[in-house]
């Protein structure tokens, strides 16, 4: 029997078919297609998430800064206003010339703010709009009237009213020392001229009002002109992407600084209007440089090309101002006029073809010259007053001063007086170097007679460089100019010493302690044997002087001293103090002569007016006060002695031009003539001046013959206002005559001399005289 063949078992595997391996091979290929389309729709989302992720910093980094405040603001420094009413002791020469200062223009008939016309007695001017530190006031159309004796009348002619007073605006001085090397003055978009913003658009942006930030028809257009023109002529960049650049970004020429640019300006534009991202640009655009500081901003601009308010510039000027936001250094005026008129011109042109100017008003326009300033810059430097001023800053207002917030701050410098006293110095030095040597050096500062506010200051030969300021910190003997605080320590007693009083002026010896001798002579080496006060004064006399100050004490002279002003813990306690032998600053010497000059009452002498703060609150305010330290008929009967000096005595080399103004002086030499000083006063302003060298070496001037000069020279430009001093009660007049140089008592006599008369007595003895008793008595 066969055995059966065994059959296969089902373990066994079948070989797939072809068909199906392709089948299962197919989803492997789709795939890669998928992971790409995936990694592609990733990478897009990452790149999603990293612009939103950035434009959320970039927002929030442009609000932090469009939300506050946008710039470091510097503070901003005026000098004083003028005030003007009538009845006021002020020329129409003075106020012509403050406004030259000012830079108004003179035309025939002013229609515009900034604008002034003048006639022998008459000044109409449109004054300027400006804050005040009490507030804002409009543009004023006046016209002021003036008499022999200053303002009569003040007219609004608007309104054909009389006005009490009317304020001129103060010329802008310069912005105090801060963290930041920018400088701008903000300025509204409202207040920018039509003009400037039209031309601004028409070369810079024309669609800024209608894209969104970019333009790209701006970008393919520059593109074409580039392309045309081998090279790049054209920037595709609006406004917004401009002002993007200059407030975020750095100046690389990168790609991504462009795409940041870019989203910057998109951004802005979403969350701004287009006037508020215009005014930005306004104030940020770059347009120069002055003294090393960048100049941003139209306003700014504006006063240091032109030296005026952007809102006074003609067309052509501020076409000019527009041309030169391409390239500040390449459209330079100073250095290349050709090429910033031609810049100019083509703005005009397109101004005319875009039908904003007649073919009339461009023709006009293009045939201006340039019209810059001399010269690039924002203002004269005075360094010594602002060292006052910012000392004043640190003391009064303290932590409340942030010199980057934008403050306004008002000082008490006359321009007037500050450009007058810096020619002056400069000039009259340079001419004393002949005498003095090359090393010769000055200081000066001058006050208000009144009120102690410092008008001017100089701190050296050359006052716009800042250096060692003599001025506050130049301590030297004063010399002669101790004297009439000796002579008035006598004259508070009024029992004892009057004009008249005769003093010893024969050989003096003094001993000391220590068994050393002083022998004070006067400076021409003569004895007179007795001279009356009024003259020993007058000539400026040393030994009549010691004897007077060894009689009444040098602690009462000393007390003197303090109540004029002067610290007497900076004077030594020994008998030459009465010729000056201790060192006092100008600025504590002008102290000390204003409480002098203003009848006894003391003004604290400043440079700061006031502070206020861009919304208009003010920090500080500094009212003009003044206590009587000194009584009022001594210190009047010490200026009349004072304005003999300059009628007969040391300073009689005034009196011929000014015999008029009947000023007041008193000069000042110390030993080997190392320093020279005087101080003048007339009806308005205390002045003092110093003359020597750092190294204290003789100058071989006087005060005479150096520092006087100086002060004539000055007082010659500035026209002095007579010195009037209102006669004290207590103080009567008694008649005198002069006999063999003495004066003599005659109450049958023309001429007279005051004198304090508290209790009455010599006028009774003039209503009742003993021509004996009565002279005999007037030398007890």
């Amino acid at each position: 029997m066969t055995k059966p063949t065994p059959k296969k078992t089902a373990s066994r595997t079948r070989k797939p078919s072809t068909s199906a391996a392709k089948k299962k091979k197919a989803p492997q290929k789709k795939g890669w297609g998928k992971k790409l389309l995936l990694l592609g729709v990733k990478l897009s989302l990452v790149g999603i998430a990293a612009l939103v992720i950035l434009g959320i910093y970039l927002d929030g980094k442009i609000r932090d800064r469009f939300d506050g405040q946008i710039w470091q603001l510097p503070a901003v420094v005026y000098g004083r206003v003028l005030h003007l009413a009538p009845g006021d002791a002020v020329d129409i020469t003075t106020v012509k010339r403050e406004l030259d200062l000012l830079n108004y223009n003179k035309v025939r008939s002013p229609k515009r703010a900034g604008e002034y016309s003048a006639s022998k007695t008459r000044i109409e001017l449109i004054r300027r709009p400006f804050d005040f530190e009490d507030g804002p006031e409009g543009a004023q159309h006046v016209m002021l009237t003036f008499g022999s004796e200053g303002v009569t009348a003040i007219k609004q002619l608007d309104s054909g009213k009389q006005r009490g007073y009317l304020r001129i605006e103060p010329k802008l001085l310069g912005m105090m020392e801060s963290n930041t090397d920018e400088q701008r003055i903000f300025l509204p978009r409202e207040r920018y001229p039509e003009f400037l913003v039209d031309a601004l658009l028409t070369t810079e942006d024309r669609d800024f009002y209608h894209h969104d930030g970019v333009s790209p028809l701006a970008i393919v257009r520059a593109m074409i002109v580039n392309i045309k023109a081998g090279r790049t002529v054209q920037g595709g960049s609006t406004l917004t992407q401009q002002l993007a650049k200059n407030l975020f970004l750095t100046r690389d020429r990168t790609l991504w600084r462009k795409v940041q640019e870019a989203y910057i300006a998109i951004i802005l534009d979403y969350r701004y209007s287009k006037d508020r991202i215009l005014e930005a640009y306004l104030n940020e655009v770059y347009l120069g440089q002055a003294r090393g500081q960048a100049v941003h901003g139209f306003p700014l601009g504006a006063r240091l090309y032109f030296g005026r308010p952007i809102e006074e510039l003609r067309i052509d000027q501020l076409a000019m101002l527009v041309g030169i936001v391409k390239g500040p250094s390449y459209y330079n005026p100073w250095r290349y006029p050709e090429r910033a008129q031609t810049r100019r011109d083509l703005i005009l042109r397109m101004m005319m073809e875009s039908g904003v100017l007649t073919s009339n008003q461009y023709a006009q326009a293009a045939a201006r010259p340039l019209d810059v300033q001399k010269s690039p810059s924002l203002n004269s430097r005075q360094p010594a007053y602002f060292e006052q001023l910012t000392r004043e800053i640190r003391e009064r207002v303290g932590n409340q001063f942030n010199p980057e917030s934008g403050l306004r701050v008002f000082s008490t410098l006359d321009p007037l007086s500050q450009s007058l006293i810096e020619k002056t110095v400069v000039n009259k030095v340079k001419a004393l170097k002949k005498t003095a040597g090359n090393e010769l050096e000055a200081a000066v500062v001058i006050a208000d007679r009144k009120s102690g506010e410092i008008r001017a200051m100089v701190g050296g030969s050359r006052p716009g460089y800042a250096g060692f300021n003599r001025a506050l910190n130049g301590s030297r003997q004063i010399g002669s100019l101790s004297k009439p605080a000796v002579y008035l320590a006598a004259l508070l007693q009024p029992e004892k010493y009057n004009l008249a009083t005769p003093l010893d002026d024969k050989p003096l010896v003094l001993k000391g302690d220590q068994g050393s001798e002083w022998k004070p002579r006067n400076y021409d080496r003569k004895f007179r044997g007795q001279v009356p006060l009024l003259k020993a004064l007058a000539h400026s006399y040393n030994i009549p002087t010691v004897n007077l100050g060894l009689a009444i004490g040098l602690d009462n002279v000393i007390s003197t001293f303090d109540d004029l002003g002067v610290n007497p813990d900076q004077i030594t306690r020994v008998p030459s103090l009465l010729l000056g032998a201790f060192t006092l600053t100008p600025m504590e010497v002008t102290q000390m002569f204003q409480t002098l000059g203003s009848g006894g009452r003391k003004a604290e002498l400043t440079a700061l007016r006031a502070v206020v703060t861009r919304e208009g609150q003010v920090l500080y305010r500094n009212w003009p006060k003044a206590s009587q330290t000194v009584p009022e008929q001594a210190s009047w009967l010490t200026m009349y002695a004072m304005k003999h000096v300059v009628k007969e005595g040391t300073a009689r080399y005034l009196n011929p031009s000014f015999a008029w103004a009947s000023l007041a002086g008193k000069t000042g030499t110390t030993d080997n003539n190392r320093d020279s000083w005087y101080v003048g006063i007339d009806g308005r302003e205390v002045v003092t001046v110093w003359l020597g060298r750092d190294d204290n070496k003789p100058t071989k001037l006087t005060g005479s013959s150096g520092a006087l000069r100086v002060y004539a020279d000055y007082i010659k430009e500035r026209q002095p206002q007579k010195l009037i001093l209102n006669w004290p009660s207590e103080v009567t007049s008694v008649p005198y005559q002069v006999r063999e140089g003495q004066f003599v008592t005659d109450c049958f006599s023309q001429q007279k001399l005051p004198m304090w008369d508290p209790k009455g007595h010599w006028r009774e003895r003039c209503d009742k005289p003993d021509p004996v008793g009565w002279l005999n008595s007037l030398f007890d």
